[in-house]
C-alpha cells in the first residue's frame, strides 16, 4: 500500500491530536494517538522512558497542575516514508499556567495500524540553547 496524500494528512492529524487530548485531560483517549506499546522517551528530561499509553496517562495525572495548559505542535516534517511507517519531526511549545513556555523537538516513528496511524515511538528533546547548541 503506497503512502498517499491522505496518509500525510492523517499523520499530521494524529500528531496534532496529542495536545488536544492532554490539554483537555482526556488521557484515557491516548490510544487514539499512540500504539498500546508506545515508548515515550523523556530521558532528555532526566526521566526514564514511559512504556505504553497507561503509563503515559498515569504520568500525566501524577503531574497534575504541573502539566502545561497548552501543548502546541508546529513544523511537522515527514521523512523516511514507507507504506506503513514514517518518521516525523516536529516542534512542540508548552505553555504553563504562569505564562512561561518551553520548546521541544518531537522525534516520532508513526505506524499504520488497522485503526489508523499511531505514534509507536516518541523521543522528546528539550531545546535549551539557541542555534542548535
Amino acid at each position: 500500500m503506497a503512502f498517499t496524500i491522505e496518509d500525510r494528512f492523517a499523520v499530521h492529524e494524529v500528531i496534532s491530536m496529542h495536545g488536544h487530548l492532554c490539554d483537555s485531560g482526556e488521557l484515557d483517549r491516548l490510544d487514539e494517538v499512540f500504539t498500546d506499546d508506545v515508548v515515550y522517551d523523556i530521558s532528555d528530561f532526566g526521566q526514564e522512558p514511559l512504556h505504553g499509553v497507561a503509563a503515559m496517562a498515569e504520568a500525566g495525572r501524577a503531574l497534575g497542575d504541573l502539566n502545561p495548559v497548552g501543548h502546541h505542535v508546529t513544523n511537522v516534517v515527514l521523512t523516511d516514508i514507507a507504506a506503513d511507517r514514517v518518521r516525523a519531526r516536529s516542534k512542540g511549545i508548552g505553555v504553563m499556567a504562569d505564562g512561561s513556555s518551553g520548546s521541544v523537538i518531537y522525534e516520532d516513528t508513526v505506524v499504520r495500524l488497522s485503526q489508523g496511524w499511531r505514534i509507536a515511538h516518541r523521543q522528546i528533546l528539550a531545546r535549551r540553547k539557541p542555534l542548535g547548541k
